[in-house]
C-alpha cells in the first residue's frame, strides 16, 4: 500500500488578496511562496520550513458557478470554544455561517462552516481524528 500525504490544495480564486486575507484571519496562515509567470499564484500555510501543507490559490476570473454542496476544506482547531470564536468573528464580520457550530459526535466532532471570497466552503473541526 502506498505511503501519501497530502500536501496542498489548489483552489482557483478571482483575487489572491481577498483569499489571503480570510485564511490569514479565519485560518491563520501565512503567505510561504509568491510568484507570478502567466499568473500569480500564492502558497499560504502555517509554521516554519519544511512546510507540511499549503493551500495553492491560483488568480484567475472565473463564473461563479454552483459549489457541490458537501465540498469543502478542513480545518481541525485544538480547542472546541476555537469553533464558537470562528463563528461568531465571521457573524460579526457579516459572513454567513452555512454551518452553524454543531455537535455531531463519534468522528464528525464539533464544527462549523462558512465560505471564502469564492464560495468555497470551510469547515472548522474539533473532535475528528484528523491533524
Amino acid at each position: 500500500m502506498l505511503r501519501m500525504k497530502c500536501t496542498h490544495v489548489a483552489l482557483q480564486v478571482r483575487s489572491i488578496e481577498r483569499s489571503v486575507a480570510f485564511y490569514e484571519r479565519y485560518c491563520g496562515m501565512r503567505i510561504i511562496h509568491d510568484r507570478t509567470d502567466d499568473f500569480r499564484v500564492v502558497w499560504i500555510g502555517w509554521g516554519a520550513p519544511p512546510h507540511r501543507f499549503a493551500l495553492v490559490l491560483l488568480e484567475n476570473d472565473y463564473e461563479q458557478n454552483t459549489q457541490p454542496e458537501l465540498q469543502h476544506l478542513g480545518f481541525a482547531v485544538e480547542r472546541r470554544e476555537e469553533i464558537d470564536e470562528i463563528a461568531a468573528r465571521a457573524t460579526a464580520d457579516g459572513l454567513t455561517v452555512d454551518w452553524p457550530p454543531t455537535d455531531a459526535g463519534g468522528v464528525v466532532g464539533y464544527f462549523c462552516g462558512l465560505r471564502d471570497p469564492d464560495g468555497n466552503l470551510v469547515e472548522f473541526s474539533h473532535g475528528q481524528p484528523l491533524g
